[in-house]
Protein backbone atom coordinates (compact mmCIF):
# COMPACT_ATOMS: atom_id res chain seq x y z
CA UNK A 1 0.00 0.00 0.00
CA UNK A 2 1.61 3.38 -1.20
CA UNK A 3 0.23 6.42 0.96
CA UNK A 4 1.28 10.16 -0.73
CA UNK A 5 0.51 13.04 1.11
CA UNK A 6 0.12 16.22 -0.84
CA UNK A 7 1.32 19.69 0.92
CA UNK A 8 0.28 22.45 -1.41
CA UNK A 9 3.56 25.02 -1.72
CA UNK A 10 3.52 28.09 0.11
CA UNK A 11 1.98 30.82 -1.55
CA UNK A 12 5.14 33.27 -3.37
CA UNK A 13 5.16 37.00 -2.43
CA UNK A 14 3.79 38.75 -5.78
CA UNK A 15 4.31 42.07 -6.60
CA UNK A 16 1.10 44.14 -6.04
CA UNK A 17 0.98 48.08 -7.13
CA UNK A 18 -2.49 48.79 -6.78
CA UNK A 19 -3.63 50.88 -4.24
CA UNK A 20 -7.38 51.09 -5.05
CA UNK A 21 -9.31 53.95 -3.59
CA UNK A 22 -13.02 51.39 -2.98
CA UNK A 23 -12.46 48.25 -1.63
CA UNK A 24 -16.58 47.02 -2.26
CA UNK A 25 -18.61 47.71 -5.17
CA UNK A 26 -22.15 46.49 -5.53
CA UNK A 27 -25.72 46.39 -7.81
CA UNK A 28 -27.33 50.05 -6.96
CA UNK A 29 -30.37 50.09 -4.39
CA UNK A 30 -30.21 46.16 -2.92
CA UNK A 31 -28.61 46.36 0.17
CA UNK A 32 -24.94 44.65 0.67
CA UNK A 33 -26.95 42.19 3.75
CA UNK A 34 -28.66 40.83 0.75
CA UNK A 35 -26.37 40.50 -1.83
CA UNK A 36 -23.42 37.50 -2.21
CA UNK A 37 -20.14 38.42 -2.21
CA UNK A 38 -17.10 37.43 -4.41
CA UNK A 39 -13.87 37.97 -3.30
CA UNK A 40 -11.14 39.25 -5.55
CA UNK A 41 -8.06 39.15 -3.92
CA UNK A 42 -5.27 41.99 -4.10
CA UNK A 43 -3.00 39.71 -6.76
CA UNK A 44 -6.13 39.73 -9.12
CA UNK A 45 -6.77 42.42 -9.20
CA UNK A 46 -3.29 43.89 -9.47
CA UNK A 47 -3.24 41.33 -12.62
CA UNK A 48 -6.47 43.18 -13.99
CA UNK A 49 -4.91 46.53 -13.91
CA UNK A 50 -1.72 45.76 -15.72
CA UNK A 51 -3.54 43.16 -18.16
CA UNK A 52 -6.67 45.35 -18.98
CA UNK A 53 -6.19 48.49 -17.39
CA UNK A 54 -2.59 49.01 -18.75
CA UNK A 55 -2.79 46.73 -21.87
CA UNK A 56 0.78 44.67 -20.70
CA UNK A 57 1.52 41.48 -22.48
CA UNK A 58 1.13 38.17 -19.90
CA UNK A 59 5.14 38.07 -19.73
CA UNK A 60 5.37 41.88 -18.89
CA UNK A 61 2.98 41.63 -16.27
CA UNK A 62 4.26 38.49 -15.24
CA UNK A 63 7.53 40.04 -14.55
CA UNK A 64 5.87 43.20 -12.89
CA UNK A 65 4.49 40.68 -10.40
CA UNK A 66 7.72 38.38 -10.24
CA UNK A 67 5.48 35.70 -11.04
CA UNK A 68 5.88 32.99 -13.93
CA UNK A 69 4.07 33.97 -17.42
CA UNK A 70 1.54 30.60 -16.44
CA UNK A 71 0.87 32.01 -12.89
CA UNK A 72 -0.08 35.12 -13.99
CA UNK A 73 -2.50 33.54 -16.70
CA UNK A 74 -4.56 31.44 -14.02
CA UNK A 75 -4.63 34.44 -11.84
CA UNK A 76 -5.90 37.22 -14.37
CA UNK A 77 -8.39 33.98 -15.56
CA UNK A 78 -9.42 33.88 -11.98
CA UNK A 79 -10.11 37.47 -11.63
CA UNK A 80 -11.70 37.96 -14.97
CA UNK A 81 -14.54 34.91 -14.34
CA UNK A 82 -15.17 36.53 -10.81
CA UNK A 83 -16.01 40.22 -12.04
CA UNK A 84 -18.13 38.57 -14.84
CA UNK A 85 -19.93 36.14 -12.15
CA UNK A 86 -20.67 39.54 -10.00
CA UNK A 87 -21.96 41.32 -13.14
CA UNK A 88 -24.09 39.09 -14.45
CA UNK A 89 -25.40 37.50 -11.12
CA UNK A 90 -25.82 40.56 -9.23
CA UNK A 91 -23.18 39.84 -6.50
CA UNK A 92 -21.13 42.54 -4.56
CA UNK A 93 -17.29 42.33 -4.73
CA UNK A 94 -15.44 42.62 -2.16
CA UNK A 95 -11.18 43.48 -2.90
CA UNK A 96 -9.07 41.43 -1.04
CA UNK A 97 -9.31 39.84 2.35
CA UNK A 98 -6.39 40.96 3.90
CA UNK A 99 -4.35 43.94 2.55
CA UNK A 100 -0.36 43.96 2.28
CA UNK A 101 1.28 46.54 5.04
CA UNK A 102 2.58 48.76 2.32
CA UNK A 103 -0.92 49.29 0.78
CA UNK A 104 -2.49 50.09 4.51
CA UNK A 105 0.67 52.74 4.97
CA UNK A 106 -0.56 54.73 1.18
CA UNK A 107 -4.04 54.59 1.31
CA UNK A 108 -5.74 58.16 1.70
CA UNK A 109 -8.54 58.20 4.01
CA UNK A 110 -10.00 61.52 4.66
CA UNK A 111 -11.23 62.96 7.84
CA UNK A 112 -15.05 62.28 9.03
CA UNK A 113 -14.74 64.77 11.31
CA UNK A 114 -12.99 68.03 9.93
CA UNK A 115 -12.93 66.97 6.03
CA UNK A 116 -8.84 66.85 5.68
CA UNK A 117 -7.14 63.98 3.50
CA UNK A 118 -4.11 62.27 4.39
CA UNK A 119 -1.88 58.94 3.80
CA UNK A 120 -1.40 58.36 7.48
CA UNK A 121 -4.69 57.25 8.30
CA UNK A 122 -4.89 53.52 8.40
CA UNK A 123 -7.55 51.14 7.19
CA UNK A 124 -9.30 50.78 10.20
CA UNK A 125 -9.57 53.83 10.48
CA UNK A 126 -9.61 54.92 13.93
CA UNK A 127 -6.08 56.71 13.72
CA UNK A 128 -6.21 60.40 14.91
CA UNK A 129 -6.36 63.11 12.24
CA UNK A 130 -3.10 65.14 11.89
CA UNK A 131 -5.30 68.08 11.26
CA UNK A 132 -8.41 68.35 14.51
CA UNK A 133 -6.56 65.81 16.64
CA UNK A 134 -9.52 63.74 16.48
CA UNK A 135 -10.03 60.10 16.52
CA UNK A 136 -10.69 59.44 12.87
CA UNK A 137 -13.82 56.55 13.10
CA UNK A 138 -16.25 55.35 10.67
CA UNK A 139 -19.40 54.24 11.66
Amino acid sequence: MLIINFMPRNKKHRTVRCNPSAYYYKPQSIPLSELEEVILEIDELESLRLADYLAHSHEQAAAKMKISRATFGRIVESARNKVVDAILNGKAIKIGNEFPAELKENRAVKCKNCGSSGKNVSLDKTETCHKCKRINKEN
